[in-house]
């Protein structure tokens, strides 16, 4: 009997000084394995006189479930342990900031929100959205809309233009959305109400120009249509637009070949430091070039210019989003720098609308 109490204090003792679950997984193999010290001593039961088994046999076995009892005890402080200093090491300190959820870090561009704004004016009047490819061909982007073949624009200096054809003809980067005017004109009879955001080329770079820049033109065809529907449009459009009540808006001749009449369109502003704020003040800003449509125009469209007429204007969405939100530098709108679209762009789920504003 002193055998198998030294034995058991022998494997308790080994248990409670195991340090982790493989060592004390090594000690249960060695007591309770096919060939550990416990197991051997079952094995003796079988050949002992049944005097001695009732004696040896109730000891032995109890030996056994002591060892396996004081395993699984022990087993279980060595996951508490182990969860413990996981724990500890896991630390999360609750005061500090929760991290935006992507829906509230992310910001839209302000040329995506202009453009959602423009089109939230628009739509409100009735005008559909048009769109067109920014690579098109010279009949398009100039032929059909009245340029002259020696006109300014056509020269390299303005115009990306692409290698030419075994035919000699070039497509070109648009230098302007107008070329969409015509395909509109070409596949839509009147009534035809439309603006055209988009993406348009020309070479130039610096403060206030980029190589690419963003414009929308207005296209409106009809019978009836004349300057007076394009005037009130605009200042309807510029109150929407810049959130003010009333504005003073003039209207001074100018050329365009695809118009006639001409006109470019200041709006009444006052300037205080680097800010502008419309619908006050004394000082004028050209914001847009509008007109009516040109007759040769027409009739390059299947239009007969006796039958029907329009107007149509255009403006600079940069540029009218630089105004409108403080913005110095339009070279900034396309070097994606982070710092500065997380200071200007917007939420991405402040959609504007009129009924709850713009740019709330």
């Amino acid at each position: 009997m002193s055998d198998i109490e030294t034995l058991e204090r022998q494997l308790l003792t080994e248990i409670e000084a195991a340090p982790d679950e493989a060592a004390l997984e090594a000690v249960r193999i060695a007591a309770l394995g096919k060939k550990g010290s416990v197991s051997e001593l079952l094995k003796t039961l079988g050949a002992m006189t049944p005097e001695e088994r009732k004696t040896k046999g109730p000891a032995i076995n109890g030996l056994r479930d002591r060892v396996a009892t004081g395993i699984n005890t022990r087993k279980g402080a060595l996951k508490d342990a182990a969860l413990n200093a996981r724990l500890n090491r896991e630390t999360v300190d609750v005061t500090l900031p929760v991290r935006e959820a992507p829906a509230e870090a992310g910001r839209i561009h302000p040329i995506t929100q202009v453009v959602d704004e423009l089109t939230a004016i628009f739509a409100d009047m009735g005008f559909a959205v048009a769109e067109g490819p920014d690579i098109e061909t010279d009949e398009l982007n100039f032929t059909m809309l009245n340029f002259q073949a020696d006109h300014p624009a056509r020269e390299m200096h303005d115009t990306f233009f692409f290698n030419p054809k075994p035919d000699g003809s070039r497509m070109l980067l648009r230098t302007h959305t107008s070329p969409v005017q015509i395909r509109t004109m070409l596949s839509q009879k009147p009534p035809i109400r439309v603006i055209i955001p988009g993406r348009t080329y020309r070479c130039d770079s610096d403060q206030t120009h980029t190589p690419m820049f963003h414009q929308v033109e207005g296209l409106v065809i009809d019978k009836g249509s004349h300057l007076g529907h394009l005037k009130w449009i605009l200042e309807e459009f510029c109150k929407a637009f810049f959130e003010v009540d009333k504005v003073k808006m003039r209207f001074r001749p100018s050329f365009f070949p695809f118009t006639e009449p001409s006109l470019e369109v200041d709006i009444q502003c006052r300037r205080q430091g680097n800010e502008i704020r419309f619908g006050e003040g004394e000082d004028w800003l050209e914001i847009l070039g509008c007109g009516m449509v040109h007759p040769n125009v027409l009739r390059n469209c299947g239009l007969d210019p006796d039958v029907y007429q329009g107007f149509a204007w255009g403006m600079g969405i940069d540029r009218i989003a630089m105004l409108k939100y403080g913005m110095p530098d339009l070279r900034a709108f396309f070097e994606a720098d982070v710092r500065w679209l997380s200071h200007y762009g917007f939420r991405p789920l402040d959609f504007p609308t009129l009924a709850g504003g713009l740019s709330a």
